[in-house]
């Protein structure tokens, strides 16, 4: 099976069939990944595609909005009562969180201003209604997953032996298997808070950075927020936090991005309308070509050059694909592809 259809694949095979990979197989790859390969074919066949690198000044204003209406809804369902304020919180309140992890992602890869400091601080303002401080802390984990996608003990955002164990590899049926995974996907958001700390606690930096995060973090957002709307407020940016992260439509990308769903590919692009409200990270594939094209162009980066993207596998849906994870007895934390080689990615200009 190839790791990636069309051209800068690397080839990627599974240890058995769907049955033995339920019970404790990764998909194994060898070979660098795929996307820096691609990356050079494509500026080959169009190096108009240059135009598009560099940062999104509307990036600014929209985090802004989405902070701002966060702030105005903590406030407005002070006094709503239990299903309304559950039903605020799940609706609006995940949405536009998630919607701030995706900026912050989009940050990491200096992509609001061209300043690195100023991404920083921008990073640290769309933290504020998740209201735990994470930041600075998420850059170092994601570019090892864009330098090392797929390589085992490297790439944090493959779930570890022990997850999959837990979740799969003991699962006695297929209703207890469909039962762990629901409840995993429920709390995913912990796997990866935790996870990449666990997994490479050599990355984090304890910096000026990571210190300043956390004081402005706690000094002008949380504790003025429990001032001023009391433990209701918090919960409100805490709930908000979690449901992002659990089994929400938009956090079907987690899952969309790279759990292998039809065989042989890593990587999948998502081209639907959810992406209005998530920073259009749906184009993945474009993203890891071009992790320096910021968000308002990744779609530009297929209109310019769809013959290296529209025969790729795709994922139709993120909530459908989380529907398809819990309920199909094949898809599991396993279902991730896994590389022998420890190449890091090859550097592309």
């Amino acid at each position: 099976m190839g790791r990636g259809s069309g051209k800068g694949s690397r080839k990627a095979e599974s240890k058995g069939d769907a049955a033995e990979r339920r019970a404790d197989f990764f998909f194994r790859a060898e070979g660098p990944e795929p996307h820096a390969a691609r990356k050079l074919e494509i500026l080959k066949v169009h190096p108009e595609i240059k135009q598009l690198f560099g940062p999104e000044p509307m990036t600014k204003w929209t985090v802004l909005g989405t902070v701002a209406l966060q702030v105005g809804m903590a406030w407005l369902t002070l006094e709503w009562s239990w299903p309304a304020y559950l039903a605020a919180v799940y609706i609006v309140g995940a949405t536009a969180n998630h919607s701030l992890f995706l900026a912050i992602h989009e940050l990491s890869h200096n992509l609001g201003f061209k300043d690195v400091a100023h991404n920083k601080y921008l990073a640290m303002f769309a933290n504020f209604p998740i209201f735990i401080a994470y930041s600075i802390t998420f850059k170092p984990y994601h570019m090892e997953h864009h330098r090392y996608q797929g390589d085992d003990g490297i790439d944090t955002d493959i779930p570890t032996a022990l997850e999959a164990w837990m979740v799969t590899g003991s699962a006695t049926g297929y209703i207890d298997h469909t039962i762990r995974k629901a409840v995993f996907m429920f709390g995913q958001i912990f796997a990866y808070a935790f996870r990449p700390m666990l997994v490479k606690p050599d990355l984090m930096n304890y910096d000026g950075w990571l210190l300043m995060n956390w004081v402005v973090q706690i000094c002008l957002f949380d504790i003025p927020v429990i001032y001023c709307l009391g433990l209701n407020g918090a919960l409100y940016f805490l709930l908000s936090t979690f449901f992002a992260g659990s089994i929400h439509p938009t956090a079907g990308h987690f899952l969309a991005e790279h759990y292998v769903t039809e065989g042989k590919t890593e990587t999948y692009s998502y081209y639907g309308p959810l992406n209005m409200l998530a920073y259009n990270v749906g184009y993945h594939n474009e993203h890891h070509d071009f992790p320096n094209i910021a968000w308002r162009n990744l779609p530009k980066v297929r209109e310019m050059a769809p013959e290296f993207y529209n025969d790729l596998p795709q994922c139709k849906s993120w909530p459908g694909i989380i529907i398809q994870y819990i309920f199909d007895d094949n898809l599991s934390p396993y279902s991730r592809v896994k590389t022998q080689s420890g190449q890091a990615k090859t550097k592309a200009s």
